[in-house]
């Protein structure tokens, strides 16, 4: 098992500066079954704003956790998807579901 850091070398305090705001996981989580427009997360994510989810992806994009690709036809259509370095946290938001179903 990993050791477990605290302070500035923390591994998990610095996972949790990337991964840690509010809607964040969730919007990785819809974006591991693919690409996804604005439209189609702001529905899969119930309670949401729009100027919310506009922040959390340019956050995540910021991160490198996801790209964003622009097509230049009408009416214009944005497209979300993980890089790599996002796709890398499948595993965790996956032992995450796991736990939410056996505690909760």
């Amino acid at each position: 098992m990993t050791e477990i850091h605290t302070g500035k070398s923390c591994p998990i305090e610095r996972t949790l500066a990337v991964i840690g705001q509010k809607w964040s996981v969730l919007i990785i989580r819809d974006l591991l079954s693919g690409k996804k427009r604005f439209c189609e997360l702001l529905d899969s994510l119930t309670g949401i704003s729009p100027r919310m989810l506009s922040m959390r992806l340019s956050s995540l994009e910021s991160d490198a956790l996801i790209t964003k690709r622009s097509y230049t036809e009408s009416p214009p259509r944005v497209e979300y998807a993980l890089t790599k370095r996002g796709r890398d946290l499948h595993s965790i938001i996956k032992k995450m579901a796991q736990w939410g179903d056996q505690h909760t």
